[in-house]
């Protein structure tokens, strides 16, 4: 067949799929889908819609498509991550959505015309000569040889395909927009604001805090009982430890199924590498350059701290009678020869409250402390600003983007510049949540300082608006049929989401998961 390429071919079956459902998502644990009674699946299908059946092979075949549409768009995603996206239940759902709109049209009396079904399918480029004229001999010819498909049965589920894109267009035409709901997208929209805002933390002045002295310790910890004693079970994991070895290690890999004298070699290569290190070889180097585990190797075989439970009893038992700085022999586990250095050793731990009080009570003294140095810098920010200062002027950023748009820890109040935002809702761009800052903003006619500290999370913000929008007559005029069609696509998609769910909480629909892992693959 001159002129087709394979991995372009898609039909208008699922092209048309697509537009009735592409952005309507219901998985399988939404109402009325993958019900639990006693109906089932036939073996040939993945699903049954109110008793019609949803072919295997009709999954099998947009499923190869799925993955063909995303090869073409430059996303070779493999199968199997697919998979773990979920994107065997989006191709699913458009199956099922698609056979529930079919049968809403049918009860509707909905049919599509001989002439809209020769238009469509006479559109098909697959179907064109090399003049772009529509051929029935090339029509039958892909049909045999891509689709799989006699004229009859494609011209069936494709009249079926028609049939929901129509039901779906007269649901969408119920999308009725007024003037007030289209003003007050306008009003929403167009209320906007910018602001320039820097944190004040107490992470940054914790190093500025002086220990307490006995006295103030012992007269902190008379009326902080409480905060002291939920202190201590919020971190009980560190004051009760397992004993610990921060070690390191050298592994020389086996497969399960080793022989002996595969297991004696690596033993021989553990021993020489022993050897190397005791003649003087650093541990670390050795392991870079020998060691056969891919998430130690390149830290020099650096563990991190491990309890005993973690290891295999025989390993465990090696490394754990150890001093710091001492090396096993070697060790043979599951996963082969092993030789491992302990670093550091921490004996258990079970320290009681009244051991570690006054540790807690300096830890929160100091925490409390760092909170009032933050707020009271807040404040003369605040001041410094409110008498004319800049707050860019006042904190540049130390690099050319602020370190919290680096996703870095902030170690010193900088200034940050949010994008455009409404007052619809109670967070601030970079910032997060910070609603009583959100109210200030739009509180305000222009660019000016806002005359409070605000409180964002363990922290204090001082903001300044830099920019102010709001909505006129002018630009309402110039964005109304603008608003209105937006207002109009998002009833659209609201009214065909609220009719899909109705129909299937109204209907039942059963999938056979075997019959979808027999084609994508078990998850």
């Amino acid at each position: 067949m001159d002129g087709l390429n394979p991995r372009k071919v898609f039909s208008l079956v699922f092209i048309i799929a697509i537009a009735v459902v592409f952005t309507l998502s219901f998985g399988p644990g939404s109402s009325g889908f993958g019900g639990t009674g006693t109906q089932a699946t036939a073996p040939g299908s993945v699903a049954t819609v109110n008793g019609k059946e949803i072919p295997m092979r009709d999954f099998a075949a947009a499923w190869a498509r799925q993955m063909n549409f995303l090869r073409a768009q430059g996303s070779p995603i493999p199968e199997s991550m697919a998979r773990q996206f979920g994107m065997h239940n989006q191709v699913l759902d458009r199956l099922v959505n698609t056979e529930l709109l079919a049968q809403a049209a049918e009860r509707h009396g909905i049919n599509p015309s001989d002439e809209e079904l020769r238009k469509l399918i006479h559109q098909n480029t697959d179907f064109h000569n090399k003049e772009g004229q529509f051929d029935f001999a090339r029509y039958q010819q892909v049909l045999r040889d891509f689709y799989r498909k006699t004229p009859q049965d494609f011209e069936a589920e494709l009249r079926r395909q028609l049939a929901a894109q129509k039901m779906v267009d007269v649901v969408r035409a119920g999308a009725v927009v007024s003037d007030d709901e289209v003003r007050a997208r306008y009003e929403k929209e167009g209320n906007q604001a910018k602001v320039v805002f820097a944190r004040f933390l107490p992470t940054m002045y914790a190093e500025k805090i002086p220990a307490p002295t006995p006295a103030q310790l012992a007269e902190w910890k008379k009326t902080h009982e409480k905060e002291i004693k939920d202190y201590y079970e919020a971190n009980r994991f560190v004051y009760q430890q397992p004993e610990r070895i921060r070690a390191r290690q050298v592994l020389v890999k086996l497969a399960p199924d080793a022989t002996a004298e595969q297991k004696a070699q690596a033993k021989a290569k553990a021993e020489a590498l022993r050897k190397e290190i005791e003649g003087g070889k650093d541990f670390a180097a050795v392991a870079r350059e020998s060691s056969e585990d891919p998430g130690s190797k390149a830290r020099g075989g650096d563990l991190g701290w491990v309890e005993r439970g973690s290891w295999e009893p025989a390993l465990a038992d090696a490394a754990f009678a150890l001093k710091a700085g001492e090396m096993t022999q070697p060790v043979e586990t599951k996963f082969g020869v092993h030789l491992v250095k302990v670093d550091e050793k921490q004996p258990a731990q079970d320290k009681k409250l009244e051991e570690v009080q006054d540790e807690i009570a300096t830890t929160l003294i100091k925490q409390e402390r760092a909170k009032e140095m933050a707020k009271a810098e807040a404040e003369k920010a605040l001041a410094t600003v409110k008498g004319g200062k800049d707050l860019k002027g006042l904190f540049p950023p130390e690099k050319e983007q602020p370190a919290l748009l680096r996703f870095e820890t902030e170690t010193r109040p900088e200034a940050v510049e949010t994008d455009s935002f409404t007052a619809e809702g109670e967070a601030v761009p970079h910032l997060g949540p910070a609603p009583a800052l959100v109210k200030a903003a739009f509180a305000v006619n222009g660019p000016q300082a806002l005359d409070q500290v605000f409180p964002a999370g363990e922290g204090f913000v001082v903001a300044q608006v830099v920019e102010r929008q709001k909505p006129d007559a002018a630009g309402f005029d110039k964005r109304k049929e603008e608003l209105r069609n937006q207002a109009r696509q998002a009833k659209s998609i609201e009214l065909t989401e609220s009719f899909l769910k109705a129909l299937k909480k109204n209907g039942t629909v059963v999938t056979n998961t075997q019959a979808i892992d027999s084609v994508v693959g078990a998850g």
